[in-house]
This record gives C-alpha cells, structure tokens and sequence, in this order.
C-alpha cells in the first residue's frame, strides 16, 4: 500500500472518530509500523529530492564530522564563513524573504555589531560582574511596556517583564507564569488555556511542556476568534485566554477588546501575543491605519509578547514577557535556597545568557526612537499595499481576510503551494500555510526598497501563469505541503517533520 491509497482510505473516515481510532490504533504494535513504514517511505522520497538544497555547501567547504587534529588558522574559518556569508546574503538582502531579516541596513547592522562586540563577553546571570546589562534590560522592558499602552505608575501593580531569547520563550514564560499562579492561588490541577486555531505553534508547545489543556476555538469569515466560541469554552478550570496582534498566519488582529473583557469579567488572565506585531502595531496606529485596541490600554490585558528581534530591529535572539504588575511576574522566575552550591535564581528559562543580545537590543531602541520606528512603519505599509494591489489583480489568486502588512493568499483554481514552488525557482522564499492551504508574505524594510514590490507581483504573475500551464510539475516544497495538508493522520505527518529535522543535522 502507497501513501496516497492510505489517505483515500482514511479519508473517507469520520475525523473525529479517526482521531479516536488513531489514539487506539497506535497502540498496537502491527498498525504502528504498518503507518509508519508507508511514512517513512514516502518521507525518504521527499527527503531525498530535498537534501541537496537542505545541505548546499558537502562540495565546495570542508566537513567536520569530528575536531580537526590540529585546529585550522583562524584566518582561514573566517574565509570560509565569509564565502557562505556571499552565498546566503543576497537573498534576503534583495528582500526576497519573507519576514526573517526585518531591517537589515548594512550600517544598521554593523552598529549592532559593534554594540555586540563591546559586550561580547558580558552575562546576565553575574549581575554583580556586569550591572550593565541589568540596566540595559530594564530599560529595554519599560521602553516596550509604555509603548504598548502601559501608565508611567510603576509598583507593584504597574507593568513589569523581562527580557528573553525570542518569542517561543516569552509565551512559555507567561504561560508557566499562569500555570503557576492558578495551582498556587485557586487549586487548579488540570488547567485549561483558550486560544484560536490560528494561535502561534509555541501555545501548543507551552501545552505540551506544561500539561495544560489548550481549547481552540474557530475564527471567523475574517479570520478573527469567535467571540462567541471563546465564551462558551470557559470553564472553571481555565486559567488564561490568548489572543493574536496579529495572527502569524493571516496577519488578523483578534477581537482582543471583547475577548479581554470576557477573562476580565470571570478573574481570568488575558495574553495578547504580540510577538510579531508589537513593535509595528503602535505606529501603524500612530500613521492612522485601523489597528484595533490589543495592548495595557485594556483592563483585562494581563500580559504581553513582543519580539524586538523582529520590528524591534535588535539582533535576533531577543523578545520581552510583560505583565500588569509583580504578582503574576514572580510566578515566571526560578529560585532555590536549598542548592550546596549557594543561592541559585534566573528569572527566564536559561542561566547564563549572552548579555551582548541585549545590549544590542537597547542600541537598537535608543538609536531608532520613536520617529525611527514611525518611518519605517510608513514604509513597510506603503510596500504592502502595493503587494496587497498586485494580488488582488491576479484572477486566480485572493487575499485571506482584510490583512495590514502580513498577506496571505490562496487560489480556488490552482495548487497554491505550487505556485510558491514557482516563487522559489525565481529566488523568493515564503511561508506555506495550512487550513485553509495559503501562502503569505510577511512585508519587512527588505520589501520597502525601490522596486521590490514591483518584483514581487511580477513574478508572482509569472508563477500563476507558469502554474496554470504546468498544474502537475514534480518537485519541490509542494509534495511536502501538500501532503501535510491533506493526509489525516496527523502523527505520521510528524514523522516526516522528525525526517526533515534529522536530514537537517546530517554532516
């Protein structure tokens, strides 16, 4: 039996009985192997047209399996990663990539450099050693909040956070904060979080990590949590409700005025993910662009993400957690008292961090300021309206709800993820999305240059065009996303992502 015969099969099944065959199923030795020796054969086809791509540089730079006998001249690895650096540059330089590089000035990047490089050696953890990283982070953090609609009061109650290594981690953060406070506060054991199916991936990974129920809801016609659906999936066991400003996926802010007011009213706490929007939202806002509320300026926010790794312009591996007031925060920090090798405390996942992150970030802010931050919105949404136009002159094609800046797009005549096979072949890298199958661009500074835009729909015509001719073209990213839209068996999708991930450690 082939992949495809197991998908027609399974799919004539009911969903939600196949799920609770599978959970059945799985269990049994025969089925188990059966599932996933079809996977594994189809994986090893995909994997095998994909590996070359995914390990570019086996014949033209050395490998290094194990340590070298004698170490090689500094000199030469810097070469060497010079030339890769050549190879890997011009892509997102030209801003053919979406998201991933959100400024990318050559002198802005080399001013976070030369900020790194002064605090290269710098960690948090030794606050007593470099109090100046503590400085840094702590301003970091307040820029962030009394930008996102926190008072100047301060105390107890006023608006605190901390600095982590992205935005994974800020919503693990908040989420165990949550966690915590609910088992020590109200006796919760089985706790329950609300969030919307188009919620980011690290909530269900907070789920996994934290054993806590995650009851998604649906969106609507617009792509926007259902209110009402939220509303219903309360119950005395949850312990926060999330919302997205924006969605990664369509780029949707949620209705994050009502939904707040909801947790507010039952004593529940309130995530605004802002991870990707937080540091743009506020002067889309400021430009008079329609930015629904999202932020502290509503009561029943109780905490936020924001990435200052992307629209923030720091260098990547920096984000902030923020909270409305101590309590809730000092359920996110780590302390023991009763370790042999002294006092032990850190208030994110890590111990020792790279200080140098930070201080970079803090020179991103400072240097940037407000007006910095206003220019580059205007530009970015100058950019993306005129994308959002070239789409939505292309027949085939339409846009997913009424986006701001992160565009998705789908086709009812032609396999979309083809069409972004196409976009690949002439040089752009985007995001392939599921449920519904979609592609999007997210629009950065990269987008903002002269005639970038302009390139953009251009060769998305041309793809449309190449797709409309060409409907069955093999190869690619499309087989990979088409199958994980469409196979049922969700578990064996995930082990041909376990397949991707082992090619990728492959020396």
């Amino acid at each position: 039996m082939d992949i495809a015969t197991l998908e027609r099969r399974l799919s004539r099944i009911n969903p939600r009985l196949l799920d609770f065959a599978m959970k059945i199923l799985k269990k049994i030795p025969y089925f188990r192997r059966m599932i996933k020796g079809i996977v594994r054969k189809e994986s090893a086809a995909i994997m095998g047209g994909l590996e070359d791509s995914l390990k570019p540089y086996r014949s033209s730079f050395p490998d290094y399996a194990e340590l070298p006998e004698k170490g090689r001249p500094r000199n030469e690895i810097i070469a060497m990663m010079q030339r890769i650096k050549a190879k890997e540059e011009p892509k997102w330089k030209k801003g053919f990539v979406s998201g991933a590089v959100y400024h990318g000035d050559a002198a802005h990047i080399e001013f976070l450099n030369r900020a790194y490089a002064v605090n290269s050696q710098s960690n948090p953890l030794h606050a007593d050693v470099w109090p100046s990283i503590a400085k840094y982070e702590a301003e970091i953090v307040s820029m962030t909040a009394r930008m996102l609609g926190a008072d100047s009061s301060g105390g107890e109650e006023g608006v605190c956070g901390t600095v982590t290594s992205g935005g994974t981690e800020s919503i693990l953060l908040a989420m165990k904060s949550y966690r915590d406070r609910a088992r020590e506060e109200k006796g919760i054991r089985k706790p329950e979080m609300i969030a919307p199916v188009t919620v980011h991936a690290a909530f269900d990974k907070a789920a996994q990590y934290f054993n806590i129920k995650l009851i998604k809801v649906p969106v609507d016609a617009g792509y926007r949590a259902d209110v009402k659906a939220v509303k219903k999936a309360i119950s005395r066991r949850t312990i926060v409700i999330i919302g997205s400003a924006p969605s990664f996926p369509h780029g949707i802010v949620d209705p994050i005025g009502e939904m707040s007011e909801l947790a507010r009213k039952k004593g529940i706490g309130f995530h605004t993910d802002a991870c990707l929007g937080g540091f743009i939202l506020p002067w889309i806002e400021r430009l008079g662009y329609p930015v629904p509320p999202f932020d502290f300026r509503l009561p029943g926010v109780t905490s936020m993400s924001a990435d200052t790794h992307k629209y923030g312009y720091a260098a990547k591996g920096t984000s902030v957690v923020l909270y409305r007031g101590q309590e809730l925060r000092r359920y996110q920090f780590y302390k023991t008292s009763e370790w042999p090798g002294g006092l032990y405390f850190s208030p994110t996942f890590a111990g020792s961090r790279p200080g140098a992150l930070s201080a970079a970030c803090w020179a991103a802010m400072v240097s940037l300021g407000e007006k910095g931050y206003r220019d580059a919105a205007e530009k970015i949404m100058i950019a993306a309206k005129k994308i959002k136009k070239g789409i939505e002159s292309i027949p085939e094609l339409y846009i997913l709800g009424d986006p701001l800046w992160v565009i998705a797009f789908a086709s009812k005549e032609l396999d979309i993820y083809r069409v972004m096979d196409r976009m690949t072949h002439a040089g752009w890298s985007l995001n392939g999305l599921h449920k519904p199958s979609c592609v999007h661009i997210c629009t950065t500074l990269r987008h903002a240059a002269p005639g970038v835009a302009e390139r953009f729909v251009r060769d998305l015509k041309a793809a449309v065009k190449y797709v409309k001719k060409h409907p069955a073209a093999e190869g690619g990213m499309a087989p990979v996303y088409g199958l994980a839209a469409s196979f049922p068996v969700r578990s064996a999708v995930e082990d041909m992502l376990d397949a991707y991930l082992d090619t990728l450690y492959k020396v």
